[in-house]
């Protein structure tokens, strides 16, 4: 019996011992495997973890430590931010807004261009006929006696006399009398009044009459129109001398100008539309049959022809003709292209501007790129984007400028610029003065220009100064003139690359001030005052100050807070935004020289 309960004891012990070991092994064993993934996923959120220094945003590390350039503590970069690029400058919704961004997703398509072209009708070259006469002699009668009449084959254009040919007459009469005993005699005088383009016929009427003929008709060899008259009645012609020059205008030419820039589209076998100036309601087809293979030197044009029938003779020479091609290139099935406003072009290089996008921000990275033809509105974009990506189109003078007071690369200072002014970072660069001269590359532009923009640039000051005196109506009436100002400029005074940065301030300028006249009070004004001051600014850093070195001056809380730049010819502040209110608030953050 006391066997029979130490035996059960004992299982129930050893029963409640495995219990406990399991028990043990399956909570020590979650806890050590969650410590475990705790510790991984840690190592892992440090690994994925970016750093960066607040002065120089460039800088990305992937654990703390100082700035290698200025040695700020870097501080953890925002997931969001991470994913923008360093060289980018963020914009936000309201800063869009004012500036009139626009943008368009980069897409593919076929390489076609709709060519306009001009030429004349010309004369069928093949068709143009020179009559001359046969014989030498003086001209006693002209049966056309005008320009633009038309004679047909064998029709009896003019009357020569000719001694020599009366003689030749008289030596085939006498030859006649004795051709039975010297027929080569005879043979050899009909010979030589043939070779004078005497037909068999009229030697004939010589022989069967007995008389020589002394003042001689010519036949016309070609039927036409009378282009040109030579001679008048009276006039001695050698053999072979000109009389008329005849053009059969059944067919002409139709010649087309085309531009070197043009020429790598337009082909032989080009469809070509056209009409004709003096033939309203007419539209014409035709083909394109030949292409100069030399451009003329002088006007720097190769013509291309197209063959035209012309029964009713509608289409006659000189006649001014407007024609259109819808040219394809021949490259790869598709190509990427993108609108010319675009483009930002400096005379070298070719840039636009990519957006890039996370939840929260949005922010644009210059991008040069490398232009193939144009295509009407819009380039081939030979290398630099990719099908897909988003590029501002609108606007893109307005970013480039925000970019420039960044100190991101922009298309005047590709590298970026290390004077980066304290609004973006809350204080200057590692003890340089926020007052750092800026010589970024610009377009030189002739001493006329500059005379052109002085009073676009008066105005703004103008109305700069009205604003800081909060004097609504003065500021309102400057900011009008600015208007006009800018209108009164001729774009075609600027060279090309001078052109297209002129042309994209001054419609940005224009839109800023279109609709002045019509604000009925001085804080909107103020906010008109943000993009015109952009616009001003950009302009200033393109083509330099008219005269004495000007300032760019910020204020951070402008904007609802998003900050706000203007120029000024003094480097005392006095707030364009916020007048009497904050007059000083504010700082110099670039000074714009010659």
């Amino acid at each position: 019996m006391m066997k029979n309960i130490n035996k059960t004891t004992v299982l129930i012990a050893f029963s409640f011992l495995v219990i406990g070991i399991l028990l043990g092994l399956l909570f020590f064993g979650n806890s050590n495997s969650n410590q475990a993934e705790k510790h991984t996923s840690s190592i892992e959120s440090e690994s994925t973890e970016v750093w960066t220094c607040s002065m120089h945003p460039k800088v990305r590390k992937n654990e703390p430590g100082d700035c290698p350039i200025c040695g700020m503590e870097l501080i953890p970069l925002d997931s969001e931010d991470a994913a923008i690029s360093a060289d980018a400058v963020q914009m936000s919704p309201t800063a869009m807004q004012l500036a009139q961004v626009q943008t368009v997703v980069v897409g593919t398509d076929k390489a076609e261009k709709a060519i306009r072209l001009t030429g004349k009708v010309q004369p069928d070259e093949r068709l143009l006929f020179t009559q001359s006469s046969h014989i030498p002699g003086r001209v006693e009668k002209l049966t056309v006696n005008f320009t633009g009449d038309f004679v047909s084959e064998g029709q009896v254009i003019a009357h020569i006399y000719s001694p020599d040919l009366v003689t030749a007459q008289r030596e085939l009469l006498e030859a006649e009398k004795i051709k039975e005993s010297q027929p080569s005699l005879f043979k050899a005088a009909r010979e030589k009044l043939k070779n004078w383009k005497l037909t068999d016929r009229q030697v004939e009427q010589i022989v069967e009459t007995g008389n020589t003929v002394e003042a001689f008709p010519i036949l016309a060899n070609a039927s036409g129109y009378v282009t040109k008259k030579l001679v008048n009645v009276g006039d001695y012609l050698k053999q072979g001398e000109a009389i008329y020059e005849i053009a059969d205008l059944s067919r002409v030419w139709v010649l087309f100008d085309i531009y070197e820039s043009n020429l790598a589209w337009i082909e032989k076998g080009n469809k070509v539309t056209y009409t004709v100036q003096s033939l309203p309601g007419n539209t014409f087809n035709g083909t394109i049959s030949y292409v100069d293979p030399v451009i003329d030197p002088k006007t720097r044009v190769a013509k291309a022809r197209v063959e035209a029938a012309n029964p009713n003779l509608k289409l006659k020479p000189e006649m001014f003709v407007t024609g259109r091609v819808e040219a394809e290139r021949e490259r790869e099935s598709t190509s990427l292209a993108v609108p010319k406003s675009a483009v930002m072009w400096t005379g070298k290089r070719s840039v636009v501007y990519v957006m890039e996008k996370s939840e929260h921000v949005v922010s644009f990275a210059m991008r040069e790129v490398i232009l193939g033809p144009e295509l009407g509105e819009s380039y081939v974009i030979e290398s630099g984007l990719q099908a897909g990506e988003e590029i501002a189109v609108n606007g893109t003078f307005s970013i480039d400028a925000a970019a420039q007071l960044a100190g991101k690369p922009s298309m005047m200072n590709p590298e970026g610029s290390v004077t980066s002014s304290a609004h973006n970072h809350g204080e200057n660069l590692a003890g340089k003065d926020s007052n750092t001269s800026v010589n970024a590359s610009r377009f030189e532009v002739s001493a006329d220009d500059k005379q052109a923009l002085q009073p676009v640039f008066d105005n703004y000051f103008e109305m700069k100064t009205a604003l800081v005196n909060d004097n609504f109506k003065k500021a309102k009436e400057a900011g009008v003139e600015i208007n006009k100002a800018v209108n009164r400029i001729d774009e075609n005074t600027f060279d090309k690359g001078a052109r297209t940065l002129w042309m994209e301030h001054s419609n940005s300028l224009k839109k800023s001030t279109r609709l002045i006249h019509e604000q009925g009070d001085i804080e909107t004004l103020r906010e008109t005052f943000i993009p015109i001051s952009n616009a001003m600014i950009a302009i200033a850093e393109a083509f330099g100050p008219i005269s004495s070195p000007i300032y760019v001056q910020h204020c951070p809380m402008a904007d609802s807070n998003q900050g706000a730049d203007w120029l000024s010819q003094k480097n005392e502040i006095r707030n364009p935004y916020f007048g009497a209110a904050m007059i000083t608030c504010g700082e110099t953050t670039k000074q714009i020289r010659k």
